[in-house]
Parts: C-alpha cells; sequence; structure tokens
C-alpha cells in the first residue's frame, strides 16, 4: 500500500472517531440537561422525622406519596404537620413524630396510651384518666419519661379522722394507716394510741381514732370524819344525852394518779394518802339514873337509882288532889293535852324509865327537854306537882302532856291552856 493510501485511511479514521465523539457528547449534555431540568422542577421538602431534619427533592404531588416514598409508615397515634391528601406545592415543612405505647396502673388496674407526649401528664390525658389534686401519681405529672418506665396511679378517697375530740374529713391514697398518719401531719404522743393497727390498709369510707391519752396528778384534801364514844353516866337521867367533848374532823391529803383519755378521766388511781390533821373523837355521856315518883302529903317526891343498882317495883299509889300553887319556879303558859299508859303508840315505860303500869297514881308529864329538861320537878295548874319524865313525838315547844289512869279521864281533859312552874 501506497503512502499517500495510507495517509487516507487515517484520515478516515479520525473523522469517524470525532463523529463518536461528537455524539456522545451531544447526548452527555442532552441527559445533564434533561437531569437538570427534571431536578429542577422538583419540590424541596424540609422533613423532620422523631426530632432529626433533612431537606429532600422530590415529584411527590401530595404528602401522603411523599411519606410513602420515604417509607414511612403513619398510624393514627402518630403526630404528622399535615394530612396526607395535602398537595406538595413548592417548598414544605413536615414533621413527623412516631407515638410510643406508655403502661399505666390505676389502682392496679392496667392499661396502656399510644402518644407523642413523653409527659406524665401528656400520657394520662391520651389514656383519659382523670387526676384529682389528692390522687398520687408516680413519677410527677411534669417528669418527662421513656416508654420502658411505667406510670402508676391511685386515686384519693375521703377518710374520717377523729383526733381526740376533733373530727374531720380528709383525702388519702391507699396506704396504712402509719403512713396515712405521717402523711397528714398526725404525731403521737408517748401514751396515745390509734385504735386500728398501725400496718392496716386505710379504706375508703373508713374511720381513724387517735385516742389522746395524758397522766395527771392530783391531790384531794378531804375530811377525816371524827369517831363517836358513849359513855355511861349515872348522874344524868336515862334517856338524857350530853356531848362532853365536841368531835373535830380531820384532814387528810390523797394523791392520785389520773389517766385521762381525750380529756375525760377513765382511770383513777391513789398514790399516796397523808393525814394532815388527826381527828378529834367526839365523847357522848348518855344517863343511866332512873327517877321513881311518889306522892306524898300532896307533894311529889323523887328517888333515884343506878342502872347498876338491882331495880325494886314501886308500889301503886294514887295521886293527891291539885295542890295550891307554889311560890317561887319559873313560870310559863303552855298547851297541855292528857295521855294514858296505854294510848296507841305507847309502851308505859317513860323516857327516864318509868313504869306507868305499874304506877298509875304518879303524877307524870311528857315535855320537850329543850323547854322543859327530862327529870325536872314542875306544877302544872289544875294538876299539882309532877315530874318530867316523858317524852312524845308530838311535844313539841311549849307542850305538855299529862299522864292520867285511864282513857276517859284523858278525853275528858281534852286540850287546854295552863299554866307551868319548873321548881328545880
Amino acid at each position: 500500500m501506497s503512502k499517500n493510501e495510507n495517509n487516507g485511511n487515517s484520515i478516515k479514521l479520525f473523522k469517524g472517531k470525532s463523529l463518536a465523539a461528537t455524539i456522545a457528547t451531544v447526548l452527555l449534555f442532552a441527559a445533564v440537561l434533561t437531569f437538570a431540568i427534571y431536578e429542577g422542577t422538583k419540590n424541596t421538602v424540609t422533613m423532620t422525622a422523631n426530632g432529626t431534619t433533612e431537606e429532600v427533592k422530590t415529584h411527590a404531588d401530595t404528602v401522603g406519596s411523599f411519606l410513602e416514598e420515604q417509607e414511612i409508615t403513619v398510624t393514627e397515634h402518630d403526630f404528622l404537620s399535615h394530612s396526607t391528601d395535602t398537595a406538595i406545592e413548592n417548598d414544605v415543612a413536615i414533621e413527623w413524630e412516631q407515638a410510643q405505647q406508655y403502661a399505666v396502673t390505676v389502682d392496679g388496674e392496667a392499661t396502656s396510651a399510644w402518644t407523642t407526649d413523653n409527659t406524665v401528664a401528656g400520657v394520662l390525658k391520651k389514656a383519659d384518666i382523670e387526676i384529682t389534686e389528692h390522687d398520687k401519681v408516680t413519677p410527677a405529672l411534669e417528669e418527662e419519661i421513656d416508654p420502658a418506665t411505667p406510670i402508676a396511679v391511685e386515686k384519693a378517697y375521703e377518710v374520717t379522722i377523729l383526733d381526740g375530740v376533733e373530727e374531720k374529713k380528709v383525702w388519702s391514697t391507699s396506704t396504712t394507716v402509719a403512713d396515712f398518719l405521717k402523711h397528714h401531719n398526725i404525731t403521737l404522743g408517748e401514751l396515745d394510741r390509734v385504735e386500728q393497727k398501725m400496718d392496716e390498709t386505710v379504706l375508703p369510707g373508713s374511720k381513724v381514732k387517735v385516742v389522746r391519752v395524758e397522766k395527771v396528778t392530783d391531790v384531794v384534801e378531804g375530811a377525816v370524819k371524827f369517831a363517836a364514844e358513849t359513855k355511861k353516866d349515872d348522874k344524868l337521867l336515862k334517856g338524857q344525852k350530853k356531848v362532853v367533848q365536841k368531835g373535830e374532823n380531820g384532814l387528810v391529803k390523797k394523791t392520785y394518779e389520773v389517766v385521762k383519755e381525750n380529756g375525760k378521766e377513765v382511770k383513777r388511781n391513789l398514790t399516796s394518802e397523808k393525814v394532815v390533821k388527826q381527828p378529834k373523837k367526839q365523847v357522848t355521856a348518855v344517863g343511866t339514873k332512873t327517877v321513881v315518883a311518889s306522892v306524898s302529903r300532896g307533894k311529889s317526891t323523887t328517888s333515884s337509882t343506878t342502872e347498876a343498882a338491882p331495880k325494886k317495883k314501886a308500889a301503886p299509889v294514887q295521886a293527891a288532889a291539885a295542890t295550891s300553887e307554889p311560890s317561887g319556879g319559873r313560870e310559863f303558859y303552855v298547851s297541855a293535852t292528857a295521855y294514858t299508859a296505854s294510848c296507841t303508840g305507847c309502851s308505859g315505860i317513860t323516857a327516864t324509865g318509868i313504869n306507868l303500869k305499874a304506877n298509875p297514881g304518879l303524877k307524870v308529864i311528857a315535855v320537850d327537854p329543850n323547854v322543859i329538861p327530862l327529870g325536872s320537878k314542875v306544877w302544872v295548874e289544875g294538876y299539882g306537882h309532877a315530874i318530867a319524865g316523858d317524852t312524845g313525838g308530838a311535844i313539841k315547844g311549849n307542850k305538855i302532856d299529862l299522864f292520867v289512869p285511864n282513857r276517859s279521864d284523858a278525853l275528858a281533859f281534852g286540850r287546854k291552856q295552863v299554866k307551868v312552874k319548873i321548881l328545880n
């Protein structure tokens, strides 16, 4: 082959390669241009997914198709800033946050809630659980949590507390009596007690009773009753009494330990007793002297014997007629009636020991010893000399009762105003 022929072939080969390069360049330019045009027609979406933000170019015409393009599945509990059928025009910002499931127990009953709000309050709101100021929520309402952290709710209920005598209603959650008292700032003294057991659970509508107990010392002064002693006295007429030593009460100081519950005394123990002043006994003389009355020459005479002397039965004698008024003596007027030894309620023995049944002729009158002393010699108008030797339940003050031997004489005497003289 000649040199010219070789050059011709080389030129032809160069022209072929140049054409191919030109075509390739054109095609590349067209592709780049097409790509540029394609990319230029895309919308820019600022996508925030679970807190992470990035810009994405897309030809998706709706939010829903864009999410499908990004392989994001949205559930009913998720947060999506736009509805899925929202059209994408120009640039747009879309926010999506995936909901998470949180476990909740209410008074021991389990439930759950799907939400994007990670605060305790938000989870409970999503679960439609209403919380009052008295309910106990763990963790606290304002705390942020993750799905692994359970939420516990204890609903409050009304409980009555009786603290001593003060009763009030308070709110409580399920707890023991000990924790309940601590929560309500109720402290117990050393002697105080609670009616319920401290580890007992406080139930709705129950009543917690706190008994306030105190011990106090009480010192009481009281009288010590004096003793009474009697002595026989043969100088006093039988039936007469005379206080020869007046009694005086003593004084004792008693110390008590008193236990009070809610302010009321429930127990009292005597711890000590001291006599501050000794009592003085009262001595009373009791008369043993008996009087036997007789009438001689119109006048009464008396003799006395003591109980130690043997008694002799006095012989019946007849009363002399009423004598004339004697001179001297204290005189006054009284209302007089008459009685017999056998009258209703009468024993026949006078207060001074005179046996009237055995001596129907004696002149004896019943008197009030405060007016006419027993044993006194007296003169009674229309009756004569006599002895004040008896008493009577109805004979009080200026009244006397005259002894007569029979009932007819007593009835005939009736009631009279008479003069009396006390002669000794």
